[in-house]
């Protein structure tokens, strides 16, 4: 099989794993680096794999609307294309429709919508997501989904919650006409049968339903009931909704779906949501948050979040975190990074978004060693309490 997962410990609902692609295993609990354009913005590849990134995200809206994802597949795919040869997992854009687009109209069909970039026209549909995100060739792909704000009415998550379930099935059949019919780029022409397992992507399903629990358990039934998929995606949370409801609707999707698959809590990565999903059974997380902050001055910390800008920084020969072994705390000072901020020098923005996200992925590794030693309950616990003793500045 191309795709596969096994559980190596538990504690509680945690799970150490591993989640085997055709580009190589990921070990869970992982932080997946979002490379939306093709590019985690400020980072080479090397970079990534130097901290140990193991599985990147791209977005299929914003690389079907630039550079396009027939020039991305002329390019060898997404792979070839960024010269990353570890796994890759695709968005389907849902959320890039309903939160960046202009004017958009939902029907049954799809979503039309205006570009953000050149205010052209344009029409997504479950097919035609998919047919972009083959193009792409990531290893993982995500249906196309409704997606609403996170504290909607029942009727509203209802309603987006049964479309994204219609929208599935279709995602489902074009997957598989694809398969058959078009080959992932780099799969030689006498190994397109569907039945080759270089040519399959695996496709996650999302469960939605916003923050009404009996939705989530209906949604989650129902997609398990239609297929045997390799994975589930946790969507519709983190827009607007108190933390107290994403985390009770994750516990909510715990139980619902089957402990033998990956689940991906989509769009969720700040550190203490990190730590409270794979509390909660999450094995897969990403987050933009480590390099839009980071370009904004905001480091993360194992004592909370701190603002590089602020004055009292000037002349702190300390590291960003004296427990952070990435390459920007091992040779820098936070009186330099901060010079280079309030200079506007690119170094800045860089050397903060490589260490954000070398936090990201070490706090993951955190949390897989100790489920691993099965010490996680009191891991969490601490960390968790260390993290909030300060309460996070202002950006």
């Amino acid at each position: 099989m191309s795709f596969s997962f096994e559980i190596a410990a538990t504690v509680g609902s945690a799970r150490a794993g591993v989640f085997s692609t055709p580009h190589g295993p990921v070990e869970t609990p992982v932080f997946m680096p979002v490379g939306t354009l093709a590019t985690v913005k400020a980072l080479d590849p090397a970079d990534l794999i130097q901290m140990g990134a193991s599985m990147i995200l791209g977005n299929a809206y914003h690389l079907h609307l630039r550079p396009g994802d027939e020039l991305v597949r002329e390019m060898g795919g997404l792979h070839s294309f960024m010269r990353w040869n570890r796994p890759i997992l695709t968005d389907s854009g849902g959320f890039q429709v309903f939160s960046l687009a202009q004017l958009r109209t939902v029907n049954e069909d799809g979503v039309e919508f205006q570009s953000h970039i050149d205010g052209s026209r344009r029409f997504f549909t479950p097919e035609s997501v998919m047919g972009i995100e083959r193009n792409l060739g990531a290893d993982v792909i995500m249906q196309f989904d409704h997606v609403i704000p996170g504290q909607s009415d029942e009727t509203s998550a209802r309603d987006a919650s049964e479309r994204s379930i219609r929208w599935l099935a279709r995602c489902l059949a074009e997957v598989a006409r694809l398969e058959a019919s078009q080959p992932l780029e780099g799969t030689p022409r006498e190994e397109m049968p569907p039945d080759n397992p270089r040519n399959h992507q695996a496709l996650f399903p999302i469960v939605q339903g916003g923050i009404h629990t009996h939705l989530r358990r209906e949604a989650a039934e129902s997609i398990r009931s239609m297929h045997d998929w390799p994975g589930f995606g946790i969507g519709g949370l983190s827009v607007g909704e108190e933390k107290d409801a994403m985390y009770e609707m994750i516990e909510v999707v715990d139980e619902a779906l089957p402990k033998t698959h990956p689940r991906y809590l989509m769009g969720v990565g700040f550190p203490e949501d990190l730590v409270e999903g794979v509390r909660r059974g999450i094995d897969l997380f990403d987050c933009v948050a480590p390099t839009r902050m980071g370009r904004n001055g905001t480091v993360f910390t194992r004592d909370g979040r701190l603002n590089i800008k602020r004055t009292e920084y000037r002349n702190d020969p300390r590291p960003l975190d004296s427990d952070c072994d990435c390459s920007a705390c091992t040779r820098f000072t936070r009186a330099y990074i901060r010079h280079l901020f309030v200079s506007d020098e690119i170094l800045g923005l860089r050397l903060l978004s490589l260490h954000n996200v070398h936090f990201l992925l070490a706090l993951a590794r955190g949390a897989r060693q100790s489920i691993l030693n099965g010490d996680f309950d009191s891991w969490a616990r601490d960390w968790l309490s260390r993290y909030r003793s300060s309460a996070p500045l202002a950006v």
